[in-house]
């Protein structure tokens, strides 16, 4: 089983695409390599394939906050849990049930009012989960770009004290937890440990 997520920028054309397809590229390049691991199409859209389902979650919260580290964007995803059939040279070539959950509830988040969701084979499973994420969405949606950028960076140093990121931010200690307090990072967390927790009983 693998993890699908596809996706695109919310608003993109209210900025240039200079401003923040970088952004967008290497935090996809976190995940692996592009074309066979991740792939930009149609301008502002992408998707982007994981060996392992059970991080899912996490990438969807990073790239969320490397985008919406730059003001008036935002970042709408859809992940999808299964199988693949055929894998081809480029991700975008592939297909399979993991690619097929991916799109068809890509497709239904702009009716949910929802910029984040899940499909996989198990429904009970998707229901738990959607919830989840229409309640995280209720923070991360409102994510400030200062906000943003303290939830990126401690994700990319998921060991570092909050001491230690304000060095990198050039910000005090008492900011950086002020600012992880306002985009609700620790609860965001628990349910992404949640999430790896009913991945590994639900498909393993």
């Amino acid at each position: 089983m693998v993890a699908v997520i596809t996706g695109d920028v919310v608003h993109s054309r209210k900025l240039s695409p200079a401003l923040w397809m970088q952004q967008l590229k290497d935090a996809l390049s976190t995940a692996g390599r592009s074309p066979e691991n991740w792939e930009i199409f149609r301008g502002d859209s992408f998707q982007l394939m994981l060996q392992e389902p059970a991080r899912a979650f996490r990438m969807a919260i990073y790239l969320k906050a490397c985008i919406k580290m730059l003001k008036q964007l935002d970042v709408r995803m859809a992940i999808g849990l299964g199988e693949v059939e055929y894998l081809g040279e480029r991700i975008t070539e592939s297909n399979g049930t993991a690619f097929t959950h991916s799109g068809q509830r890509f497709e239904n988040l702009k009716e949910d009012k929802q910029l984040l969701g899940i499909k996989s084979p198990d429904p009970e499973f998707d229901t738990e989960m959607n919830l989840y994420f229409r309640l995280c969405g209720i923070a991360m949606d409102h994510w400030t770009s200062k906000a943003a950028e303290v939830v990126k960076l401690s994700l990319e140093f998921p060991e570092a004290s909050q001491e230690e990121l304000g060095k990198k931010l050039h910000i005090q200690q008492h900011a950086v937890s002020k600012r992880l307090k306002t985009a609700y990072f620790q609860e965001i967390m628990e349910v992404e440990r949640r999430f790896r927790e009913r991945i590994q009983k639900c498909f393993s």
